[in-house]
């Protein structure tokens, strides 16, 4: 395969990364002017803790990070992740500790609040440390960047001085936005009060645009001429969000439908400050159970830890990866389907002609921590992969061995299915047999309950015993599943279709009204533990 062959195929692929991407090559035709390595970035506000939409926007930005690689030949990039850390806290997020100390410092930058959590030396220490531990652990390649200390370093200042000069232009551009009441307090420079800290919202007069002076009024009504640089002000949302384009001169950044305006308003700042709206994708947000919108302060939907404790890395980013325009319901139950398709297109990636690799989820997640000087190849590392068993299968297997079951158990019964079933020999198995174990214990166990089968569903279990104790214990899958169809199919136990009989099997064996093929989980799970659970039904 030729680094040829990749570019022609990216030009024209239809997978939603290479349609982004080729925004950016209508946007220098040419490369970057001088050779510079086109800007993407993600930003994060750290007001809350970590949550996977958070996530997301690095990982949905870094595969159109790496299909612009492959559709240009390999034309360096950076990606940003940048924290607006500068922010003033508005409001106390729900779900961390010392509701109080968060209290006593409102309207505080966030990098200037102690950290409730008391490890780090502010909330915004603590926040990004968790987004750099978390984005590190899935080997993305980034250049954090802190509001904080781009504002308190002076590296802000020159784009600061640009807002002063054209305050004016940028006023005409907001006001129009907002509410009656807001008019007559909004300035794009939100100035730090030097009597308490805090961030204030307050009109202000320019006095010396060059040398960044102004003018305000304090909380206690005292008339204050100060700099706006190193650290002094901030300056509001939108502004803030223009200038940063500018500054750091992004070509390429996505955010969610409700930035919608947001994007707009700060895109014509950007062209007042002499630079230029980056290219980018509105995607619809997150939702939780209930059809809400995900959000860090209310912690509703899954945590990132919540998605690790029952799923795979790699089913985090496949549930993630399609679709970014549709809303996608983010809640424990989508968890056990996106393993296992996750696994279903890495083993299909290796048979793909290029075309369908690029087309391919897992093609773009298999490449997303790749090394940007590696080169460009349409190597995907792994592609091909296969798990022995599948999340479902597993899921069953735990469901019948109870809440109480340990990984010991599991693995027992693996070696039933398995070859050399140790966790050594396979990791991510082992991986999903702990996470297989969680999620039984507190999802599917509380949830199951086996019930009596009818006189026909009690003869066709009869006659599955009695086909089962003629059968070796090594008998294949496929031979256990022809003889349950077999029986299925009989007119005297009366089945209007397979379906019913499959069903009959899992509520009255497994308790639940799904399951997985009866052959692959009689040979997992063993063919005299399968009759003890038949009896156990017909006994019922």
């Amino acid at each position: 395969m030729t680094d040829n062959a990749l570019t022609e195929a990216a030009r024209v692929s239809k997978a939603w990364p290479f349609e982004e991407a080729r925004k950016l090559l209508k946007r220098y035709p040419d490369g970057k002017p001088g050779g510079e390595p086109v800007l993407f970035e993600t930003g994060y506000g750290p007001s809350g803790l970590p949550h996977i939409g958070t996530f997301q926007e690095v990982l949905r930005t870094t595969l159109v990070r790496r299909a612009y690689e492959a559709i240009t030949g390999g034309a360096p990039t950076r990606l940003v992740a940048f924290s607006d850390d500068m922010d003033g806290l508005r409001k106390v997020p729900d779900n961390v500790p010392n509701a109080q100390l968060l209290h006593d410092n409102l309207n505080k930058p966030l990098s200037r609040i102690p950290d409730p959590f008391g490890k780090f030396d502010s909330f915004a220490a603590h926040n990004n440390a968790m987004l750099r531990d978390f984005l590190d652990r899935f080997g993305f390649e980034y250049e954090f960047v802190s509001s904080s200390e781009r504002y308190n370093s002076g590296a802000f200042d020159d784009a600061l001085r640009g807002v002063l000069r054209n305050f004016g232009a940028i006023m005409d551009i907001m006001l129009p936005t907002l509410r009656e009441e807001r008019r007559k307090t909004y300035s794009p420079i939100m100035p730090i009060s030097p009597t308490t800290g805090t961030v204030l919202q307050v009109p202000v007069e320019v006095i010396d645009a060059d040398a960044g002076m102004i003018r305000f009024t304090d909380e206690d009504g005292t008339v204050i001429e100060q700099s706006v640089l190193s650290g002094q002000a901030k300056l509001q949302w939108k502004v803030d969000w223009a200038m940063r384009w500018v500054a750091l001169g992004v070509d390429y950044e996505m955010y969610g439908k409700d930035l919608t305006d947001s994007g707009v308003q700060s895109g014509r700042i950007a062209k007042v400050l002499g630079g230029r709206k980056p290219e980018g994708l509105i995607y619809e947000l997150f939702l939780d159970e209930k059809g809400e919108k995900i959000s860090k302060s209310k912690g509703n939907g899954l945590t990132i830890e919540e998605w690790l404790s029952y799923g795979s890395d790699d089913s985090l980013s496949f549930y993630i990866f399609p679709n970014p325009k549709s809303a996608k319901s983010l809640h424990a139950g989508v968890i056990p389907r996106a393993v296992d398709d996750y696994w279903q297109f890495r083993e299909r990636l290796a048979e793909q002609e290029l075309d369908k690799q690029l087309g391919n989820p897992v093609w773009h997640l298999l490449r997303a921590n790749l090394s940007s000087d590696r080169g460009v190849s349409s190597e995907a590392p792994g592609a091909g992969d296969t798990l022995p068993v599948t999340y479902g299968l597993l899921l069953n297997l735990v469901g019948v061995l109870g809440a109480e079951a340990n990984a010991e158990q599991v693995w027992s019964y693996l070696g039933n299915y398995v070859e050399n079933a140790t966790p050594e020999a396979h990791p991510a198995l082992a991986q999903l047999v702990d996470t297989a174990l969680a999620y039984n214990r507190d999802f599917v166990a509380p949830t199951l309950s086996k019930r009596a089968p009818t006189a026909n569903e009690a003869a066709a279990l009869r006659a599955l015993d009695s086909a089962l104790a003629g059968m070796a214990a090594d008998t294949s899958a496929e031979d256990i599943q022809t003889e349950v169809y077999e029986i299925g199919k009989r007119e005297e136990f009366g089945f209007e279709s397979l379906r019913d009989w499959f069903r009959a099997q899992y509520e009255t064996l497994l308790g639940s009204a799904q399951g997985p093929r009866m052959g692959s989980f009689i040979a997992l799970y063993g063919i005299p533990e399968t009759r003890a659970l038949i009896a156990e039904a017909l006994a019922r």
